[in-house]
């Protein structure tokens, strides 16, 4: 019997350990269930990048970062300056307008923003696109309102090859366009030299070489003024002039009643 009993002593001990460490196990699988869902929680933090597409006068970027810090970090900003064509007609015309104080000043045409998270960034585009730039009263953008727009999967390096090829296109239009210009001013030159030298004849530069010597038809008015210098000619000339009159004068006639005309009209083509 006392055998009996110290069996059954040891069976529930061991039902009691087993039951343990069940329990332990199940107390384990919270707190590795909690460890995943912290690190699915802790991922790693992808920057976003929104597009600028109205840049107002006289704003710069340190501007953007003060306003757009207080929705999230910001990290780098990039503004686009305006035209060198644009830049020079500025300064001109700040040049003679003559007023006092009357500085250029430089402006941007779009602009990019960096944001540590993206989806900070595509919060902020969506809630701050079409809404004034200036809160207060007497802030110089009041009136301007935000053009913004998330650039889904674009980076900052995509932003660089950008940047690069539109400044290598430029450089390869102003070689096309100087290299065109010198072909004008080579072509313009050597027609002036060839000029000179066709007109220089004998060492006379303004009297034209002989080669563009012609003569010109002689006129009808020229013909029967030659005809009529000579003996008798204007007799000639007013009888032949009498004629076709009387020619012509019997071919209206022959029009107006329907009559045949005259042998003479009949026979010219």
């Amino acid at each position: 019997m006392v055998k009996a009993g110290e069996l059954e002593e040891q069976q529930k001990a061991a039902m009691e350990e087993e039951a343990n460490a069940e329990a332990a196990e199940d107390q384990e699988e919270p707190e590795d269930t909690a460890c995943s869902s912290s690190s699915k929680k802790k991922k790693k933090v992808v920057p976003g990048i929104v597009y600028l597409g109205h840049v107002p006068p006289r704003f710069r970027p340190l501007h953007v970062r003060n306003l757009l810090s207080a929705y999230g970090e910001v990290g780098r900003v990039f503004f686009q300056a305006e035209d060198h064509f644009v830049k020079r007609k500025k300064k001109a015309a700040a040049a003679a307008g003559g007023k006092k104080g009357a500085k250029y000043s430089k402006d941007y045409t779009e602009g990019w923003v960096e944001f540590r998270d993206k989806r900070v960034a595509k919060r902020v585009a969506a809630s701050l696109h079409n809404t004034p730039m200036g809160a207060r009263k007497r802030s110089p953008f009041r009136y301007d309102l935000w053009n913004l727009k998330y650039l889904h999967r674009f980076t900052w390096s995509h932003l660089s090859e950008h940047l690069a090829f539109e400044r290598q296109v430029r450089r390869q239009r102003l070689r096309a366009e100087v290299a065109q210009a010198k072909r004008e001013t080579d072509f313009y030159l050597r027609n002036v030299e060839q000029g000179q030298h066709f007109l220089a004849a004998d060492g006379d530069a303004t009297r034209p070489n002989s080669s563009w010597t012609f003569t010109q038809r002689p006129t009808e008015q020229e013909f029967r003024a030659r005809k009529a210098a000579r003996p008798g000619g204007r007799e000639r000339a007013r009888l032949a002039n009498v004629e076709d009159q009387a020619r012509s004068n019997r071919g209206l006639l022959a029009k107006i009643f329907g009559a045949p005309l005259p042998a003479e009209n009949k026979e010219k083509p």
